[in-house]
This record gives C-alpha cells, sequence and structure tokens, in this order.
C-alpha cells in the first residue's frame, strides 16, 4: 500500500429518508439496514482498508455521532475522527480534512466518499478507486466517478461528460466534464440517458491536496481563509475550539455546487461497480433479494396472506408482523414508531409535510 494515499469518509447526515429506522441520534450510514452483519459506514470503511492504510482513514461526523464511530470504527485513529459541531454539507467537510492533512502530508492524494453507499462489486471498486489515486497523484485534476445509468433516476444527480475531450486512466476512457445537473425531473432523466452522455453522479471524488487546496482558494475563498487560519492548530488540543469558531462563521455549500461546478479541473470516470446510494426505502427494495410474491421482508417471525411488491420490516425480533390483502405497501415496526403506509415515494414524502412529524421531536 502507498502510504500518501488517504481517504475521507464524510459521515454526518441525518438519513431522514429511512424514518422510522433512521433517527438524528442514529441515523442510516450506523445501521445494517441491508441485513449483512455489518453497517454501511462498517462496510465502506472495510472497502477503503483494502486500498491504504487504515490509519489513513479520516472520517468527518457531526458531535451527535462521535460516539457511535468510535465504537464502530476502532481502527480509525481518534485524531482522524473529525468532529462537525453544526451541519454544513460537503464542502467545508472537505475542507477541515484537506487543511488538517496538509499539515500531516501535503503529498497526500485523497477519495472524498459518502459512508452509506451500497457497491456490489468490491473488487471492480477497489481497482478502480487505485487507478483514479494514482492518476490524481501526479496529474492536475479533481476527478469525479460517474456510473453508467440504468434507469431514468430522479433521486440521483447527473454529470455531462464532454465526449468531444477524452483520456484514459490506466486504459479507461474518462472525459472532461461538461454540465453537473442535480435530481431532474423525470421527463429531464430521460433525455439525459437517451443523449448517451450523462452518467449518475456518484459524490465520489479523487485529488492531490495541492489540486484541493487551489480549488477551494479559487472557487470557495471564504472557507479556505477560515480552514486555512488553523495551520498551527490542526493536530493540537486547541482543534476542538477552533474548529467550533470556524462553523459558526461558515456557509453551508455542497462540494458539487461549491467546486465541481465552478472549477476547469474535473474530469469524470464512467465506472460499473454496481452502485447506488440506496438513499430510500424504494431503492433499498430495488436492490434487494424479494420473495416469490415481490416482497421484500426483513422480518423474523412473520404470516403474510395476499402481500405482493411490499416492504415489511421489523426491529423487533420477539414480535410477529401478521398482515393481509396488501399490495405495494410499507410496513416498518421499531420500538416506538409502527409506519404502515403506500410503497410510493411521492407518499412517503408527504409525511414530512402533511404530518406533524417535527413535533414528535423524540421520534425523530
Amino acid at each position: 500500500m502507498v502510504n500518501n494515499h488517504y481517504c475521507i469518509i464524510m459521515a454526518g447526515g441525518p438519513g431522514s429518508r429511512f424514518w422510522p429506522v433512521s433517527r438524528n441520534l442514529k441515523p442510516k450510514q450506523f445501521l445494517d439496514i441491508l441485513g449483512t452483519g455489518k453497517t454501511f459506514i462498517q462496510e465502506t470503511f472495510d472497502r477503503f482498508s483494502r486500498i491504504m492504510p487504515s490509519e489513513n482513514i479520516l472520517v468527518v461526523t457531526s458531535h451527535l455521532y462521535k460516539d457511535i464511530v468510535r465504537q464502530q470504527l476502532p481502527a480509525v485513529l481518534p485524531e482522524h475522527i473529525l468532529i462537525e459541531p453544526y451541519r454544513r454539507n460537503t464542502a467545508p467537510c472537505m475542507a477541515y480534512a484537506t487543511y488538517k492533512l496538509l499539515k500531516k502530508d501535503p503529498t497526500a492524494t485523497v477519495v472524498v466518499a459518502p459512508s452509506d453507499h451500497l457497491i456490489l462489486n468490491d473488487q471492480i471498486f477497489v481497482d478502480t478507486i487505485h487507478n483514479a489515486i494514482e492518476y490524481a497523484s501526479v496529474n492536475d485534476v479533481l476527478i469525479t466517478l460517474g456510473v453508467e445509468p440504468i434507469r431514468a433516476e430522479t433521486e440521483y444527480g447527473y454529470i455531462q461528460a464532454n465526449k468531444n475531450i477524452s483520456f484514459t486512466i490506466n486504459g479507461n476512457l474518462a472525459y472532461n466534464v461538461k454540465t453537473f445537473t442535480e435530481k431532474p425531473s423525470r421527463e429531464l432523466a430521460e433525455v439525459f440517458i437517451n443523449s448517451g452522455e450523462f452518467l449518475w453522479n456518484s459524490g465520489i471524488f479523487i485529488g492531490n491536496l495541492s489540486t484541493i487546496k487551489r480549488e477551494l482558494e479559487s472557487h470557495q475563498p471564504d472557507i479556505s481563509e477560515l480552514f486555512g487560519e488553523g495551520e498551527g492548530i490542526y493536530y493540537t488540543p486547541e482543534e476542538d475550539s477552533f474548529i467550533t469558531k470556524v462553523y459558526e462563521e461558515c456557509k453551508s455549500i455542497s462540494i458539487d455546487y461549491g467546486i465541481m461546478e465552478k472549477t476547469e479541473k474535473a474530469v469524470v470516470y464512467p465506472v460499473s461497480f454496481g452502485w447506488s446510494d440506496i438513499g430510500t426505502w424504494e431503492s433499498l427494495y430495488s436492490h434487494s433479494k424479494r420473495d416469490e410474491e415481490g416482497n421484500y421482508i426483513k422480518v423474523k417471525e412473520h404470516l403474510l396472506r395476499s402481500v405482493k411488491n411490499s416492504i415489511v420490516v421489523s426491529e423487533e425480533d420477539h414480535k410477529v408482523v401478521i398482515a393481509a390483502g396488501l399490495d405495494n405497501f410499507m410496513i416498518i415496526n421499531t420500538d416506538d414508531v409502527l409506519l404502515i403506509c403506500p410503497r410510493d415515494e411521492s407518499v412517503y414524502k408527504s409525511l414530512f409535510t402533511d404530518l406533524p412529524l417535527s413535533e414528535l421531536g423524540k421520534y425523530q
């Protein structure tokens, strides 16, 4: 393994689209939603520990999840669990880790990755990351991994590749980026798919620290200045109080909006390793094994009659789930909430607007 290759795992999100299983105090990335015996963040850590030494993996997370990260990822160095006092989206998250790593190893090349995505083919993923890191370590680029789309998905961002400007990364074609588009309408997603120019945005970025620092300085100078002032503070006892002050002043903006849409260094590397961000119950359903009636079932004891195309999940092993006469429904049972509703994304989303869930604080 190369000692100046690092990974920054972003793990601060609330995971609200998997409510009521995912909650503010224990969101999706810390849950074993797929029933593999490992949580999403543990799967992510294990994947990257095949690529770089475990001491080179950093986790940026909310102050709410510091203890969970320590419990689930004991191999991560304590000084590499970076605590955000406030949620400020992904660009400040990347900036914090970048400026801290600049003090430790300014020659580093890093992968910035979400903590909660599904990867079906780990070996292809590992090979892809190796290729991208090696290329980014000696080239002035910001690589984003673009996933070959298989449907007109409206819950993902899209990257338009400039097919007129191509090059190779270890024999694999890559392209300059033309445009980024966040979560298009169904009609626009169809146009994207039919054009052959668009890829799903995986949210995984690769670059060397020098390039990332320059692009932060160019396109987010206020964020760069805030974190840059800590040059002599990172890896010292004063870091926590310094970061609290920085986050109080720092704006909230994503890597895509803040950097990738503005930089001229963005390139997209098309990949195909069985990716999904598994961001919703519906995406979990589409990527999971189902019974002969089309049901996804994660329940120890159940009795189902005339139940089809449904999601049935229970966290209570002592309780039998009994249902009859349902088609395209969701039954999600936790120790304090029972959710029953049609298996329809629009209906599920309406729970957070039409029902007073914001008033039910302990259930969030």
